[in-house]
């Protein structure tokens, strides 16, 4: 898979944790990789989606922080979950993934602002995003 999709599965993974509890993660990450559009899937490609979403889901609650101290008038709890999700996802790339520039993470978190969310996803993301490369 491209560094793009792998993203892309990664966001849907991590999508999950929205509706299900921490003890039910294990199943549905099973489940997610029982998916027919998964099929066929590299185990490398397997295996950095789940290292990746757990990674994520150690920091979430210092990313939430975070979100909430620079998304102006805006807290987690307010946020639609796709947009959050993302949100997350780039943050972490952000500070803590060396391998991504902080450009490349905030491009495809809009992308897939613009393919999952609503209208306005792709700008609120971005601007919410920016915040964090302007404050640096």
């Amino acid at each position: 898979m491209k560094r793009h999709e792998l993203r892309e599965q990664v966001f849907k993974l991590l999508f999950r944790d929205e509706f299900h509890s921490a003890q039910e993660m294990d199943q549905q990450v099973k489940l997610f990789f029982e998916d027919e559009e998964l099929s066929g899937i590299s185990e490398k490609d397997m295996e950095y989606i789940t290292q990746k979403h757990e990674k994520i889901r150690e920091k979430l609650a210092e990313l939430d922080k975070l979100l909430d101290e620079k998304a102006e008038n805006w807290k987690v709890s307010r946020m639609g979950k796709v947009e959050l999700t993302i949100l997350r996802l780039a943050l972490y790339e952000m500070l803590y993934d060396e391998e991504v520039p902080e450009g490349a993470a905030i491009n495809e978190a809009v992308e897939i602002a613009k393919t999952y969310g609503q209208e306005s996803s792709g700008s609120f993301v971005n601007a919410v995003l920016a915040k964090f490369v302007k404050a640096g």
